[in-house]
């Protein structure tokens, strides 16, 4: 292959030296042949022989040869014979295009001589090429406005074959709207043309497909196809349409800001900037854009504002829809405002009564006041209610209005004020409520009287006081008030006129407190009542009254005055005492009184001082001074007592007495004068002495008649607690054991039972105890013990 290729290109180069240095060897006149393209190789073109005119043995000789213009070897020379043969498959198209008639131009070379002759091969067209669309999918862009007969120029199709074989025809699919029409060029070829038959609406027909054939002028033809897109292009001929002509669309006022209330949709039929919408509002007021703002690409409501049912409850939004072209469409957004519970109620308190006097009628109008709730619907209805067990009702009366009257009378002193709560709750989802707090005051009347916390009370006062003492207050209270409950107080007159209460006690008109306007004696006034009286400012005047029993108590003012045996510088009177006495033996008895009373009037006995110390003993409790042990005859035949008697006051007042004892074998001893009463002899006072014998007999008769009646008793009810049984004295009592007070008997704070043992020559005092206390006692240390003992205690 390699050497077959350079050995014609070394021939080239040097026949063309030939052709150029020997050009006028070469024939003028030039031959064609022909051949059909794509013959087979090997293929009989023609004969040169009788063209060149030489004989068949001067080409092999003369190195006859076929050299091509493109120096291609397209054809063979068979020097035996003369013949031109097909050397390959030719392809028309591919030597000459479009080019027609397809010439291929050769020369015959022939050497010695240097010969040349001129020839050209005709290659000839076959239909073996298909027509082809460039563009397999042509686009056209017509407007709907385009008037009907307007041609549009398309591509023609692409035919590699010439002449008849190329594109000779073009047909169109059937359609209503468009016809074909095939056109020549100024090269002869035949191009289509598409012609509107009607005018073209893009709202119904947006596109349309056709379909363009090409055909040759083969046989068999042959063809090609492609496919028109017709695009109708849109002119503004088409308003934007929204879906509904109005909307309507609820939304609840509690919405949050930018939360979408609607979505709107407007079409519109144009296409492209024609058919692309803006929606915005159109005449709307100030208002409903502060609330209201719409998306101009999407057509969405947001709320830009909160909203309020109680404000507005419906909102009128006109829209509209505007498209490139600038045309419109209209319509309009109906927005309910759904109420929400959202508001409580309202009171409106219209007018209120206070204080309210007590005594008020009932049904008074205390209050009235009206409700209001700006929801609607069950939102907006109302309950109202106050507190149970209060004394005021709810009565409803106009419309929404309410008063509130008293149930039933009203007590100040009961409850001076009442806190009642309204309660308002509405129906809504959820409840709301409101409460609204009023305080009645009740004003008072006069219609209690002062009262005392005790009816009676009693006041202890010492006696010997400084005039002018508080000794106490009384107080009263008032359940009213104001001047109602200020209270005076007073003395009332008492009901025993010989009582000088006026000189006694006073009373501060203004506080109670009681003064003692001078001294008082307990001896003299024990104690006394009084009634005082408490009045109050109202109007009319109330009062009550309570009793003051003042108890005086007593103080130590009094000494022991000694009624036994006697101290009026008469002869002392002198004790006999039988030597044979056994010890305990009754001497004689001290009997003294004390103008006092309680403790200050309890006397103890002491035995100061005697002539034989050990021979007596006094009895601290009563007095009775008895022999301590058995008489001798060396014992002194006189001897000299002298006793104290002291109370328990405080301080403690005493008295002493001297009492003479004479030891005697016998009763039968005449009395022998002491030597005291014969070194200072004196008269005794005839009537002192004859009062003294007369008292004495009379107490020592009523204090026998007593003693025996206690004790008659006293022993039939502890017999069997007493050993050896209690009897009453046959014989009186000596008349030196009177006791007697300041009136001739005995202290009216004390008697006493006596149980005096029989069997015993000494008669002594087996039981003494007090039955009858005037008062109680003062300090309960201070008791006397109710057993004796059977024994003496000697100071």
């Amino acid at each position: 292959m390699e050497l077959g290729e350079e050995s014609p290109q070394h021939v080239r180069q040097v026949l063309l030296f030939f052709v150029f240095l020997g050009g006028s060897l070469v024939c003028s006149e030039t031959r064609r042949y022909s051949v059909a393209e794509e013959t087979e190789t090997g293929s009989f073109i023609a004969n040169v022989v009788k063209d060149i005119g030489s004989g068949v043995e001067d080409l092999a000789a003369r190195g006859a040869r076929v050299i091509f213009d493109d120096y291609k070897s397209y054809l063979w020379l068979d020097p035996q014979t003369g013949n031109l043969l097909l050397n390959e498959e030719l392809d028309r198209e591919a030597l000459c295009g479009l080019t027609e008639p397809c010439l291929l131009h050769f020369q015959v070379l022939l050497e010695n001589p240097l010969q040349f002759f001129q020839a050209e091969l005709w290659v000839k067209d076959i239909n073996d090429h298909t027509p082809t669309f460039l563009d397999k999918d042509i686009l056209l862009k017509i407007s709907e406005v385009t008037a009907p007969g307007t041609a549009f120029q398309m591509e023609s199709a692409q035919d590699l074959d010439v002449g008849k074989n190329g594109v000779q025809n073009y047909t169109l699919s059937p359609n209503p709207h468009f016809h074909l029409k095939v056109q020549d060029s100024d090269e002869g070829r035949k191009y289509p043309e598409l012609v509107l038959d009607q005018s073209l609406d893009r709202e119904r027909e947006p596109e349309m497909r056709l379909t363009l054939t090409a055909l040759d002028g083969g046989s068999p033809p042959r063809s090609g196809t492609a496919v028109v897109r017709v695009l109708v292009l849109d002119i503004n001929d088409n308003a934007p349409e929204f879906e509904r002509p109005v909307y309507e669309v609820q939304a609840p006022e509690n919405s949050p800001l930018d939360s979408l209330i609607i979505k709107v949709s407007a079409t519109d039929l144009d296409a492209g900037i024609n058919g692309e919408l803006t929606y915005s509002f159109s005449h709307v007021s100030k208002d409903t854009r502060e609330t209201f703002e719409i998306h101009p690409i999407s057509g969405e409501v947001h709320l830009k504002a909160l909203l309020d049912f109680e404000l507005v409850q419906s909102y009128t939004i006109n829209i509209q829809a505007t498209d490139g072209g600038s045309l419109s469409g209209k319509s309009a957004i109906l927005v309910r405002v759904v109420d929400v519970n959202d508001n409580p109620p309202e009171i409106v308190m219209t007018s209120l009564t206070s204080p309210i006097p007590e005594n008020s009628s009932p049904e008074m109008v205390v209050a009235v006041f009206s409700l209001r709730d700006q929801d609607s619907g069950d939102n907006g209805k109302m309950v109202c209610s106050i507190q149970d067990n209060l004394p005021f009702l709810l009565r409803p009366t106009f419309k929404n209005f309410y008063t509130l009257v008293t149930e039933r009378p009203l007590d100040r002193e009961t409850s001076a004020q009442y806190n009642v709560t309204i309660t308002v709750t509405d129906l809504g989802t959820p409840r709301l409520t409101t409460q609204h707090n009023i305080t009645l005051l009740v004003s008072d009347v006069n219609d209690n009287a002062p009262a005392f916390p005790q009816t009676a009370s009693t006041l202890f006062l010492r006696e010997n006081n400084s005039p002018a003492l508080h000794i106490g207050s009384v107080s009263a209270t008032d359940s009213d008030a104001g001047a109602n409950a200020q209270l005076t107080y007073s003395l009332l007159p008492p009901h025993d006129p010989r009582l000088p209460l006026a000189s006694l006690v006073s009373i501060n008109a203004d506080n109670g407190r009681l003064f003692a306007l001078r001294a008082l004696d307990f001896e003299a006034l024990p104690a006394f009542e009084f009634r005082v009286g408490a009045t109050d400012r109202g109007s009319p005047a109330l009062s009550s009254q309570a009793l003051v029993r003042v108890q005086v108590l007593d103080a130590n003012d009094h000494a022991p005055f000694v009624l036994y045996p006697l101290q009026n510088g008469s002869a002392p009177c002198t004790e006999l005492v039988p030597r044979a006495a056994e010890p305990g033996y009754l001497v004689s008895k001290v009997v003294a009184v004390d103008a006092d009373s309680g403790q200050n009037a309890w006397l103890s006995f002491q035995l100061l001082k005697a002539t034989e110390p050990g021979l007596f003993g006094v009895w601290a409790h009563n007095g009775e001074v008895r022999t301590a042990r058995l008489l001798s005859e060396r014992d002194a035949a006189r001897h000299r007592l002298l006793v104290l008697v002291r109370d328990h006051g405080e301080p403690a007042l005493s008295a002493s007495v001297t009492l003479h004892v004479l030891l005697v074998d016998g009763f039968s001893q005449p009395h022998l004068p002491l030597p005291e009463a014969a070194a200072d002899p004196a008269p005794a006072d005839p009537l002192t002495v004859h009062l003294v014998i007369a008292l004495a007999a009379v107490s020592s008769l009523f204090l026998f008649s007593v003693l025996a009646f206690i004790a008659v008793r006293l022993c039939r009810r502890s017999r069997a607690a007493w050993v050896g049984g209690c009897s009453v004295p046959e014989g009186p009592f000596p008349g030196r054991l009177v006791d007697v007070s300041g009136t001739g008997t005995l202290s009216q704070s004390y008697q006493y039972e006596v149980c005096l043992t029989g069997g015993t020559g000494t008669s002594e005092f087996k039981f003494l105890k007090p039955v009858i206390p005037s008062l109680p006692p003062q300090n309960p240390e201070k008791e006397e013990s109710h057993t004796f003992l059977n024994g003496f205690g000697f100071n």
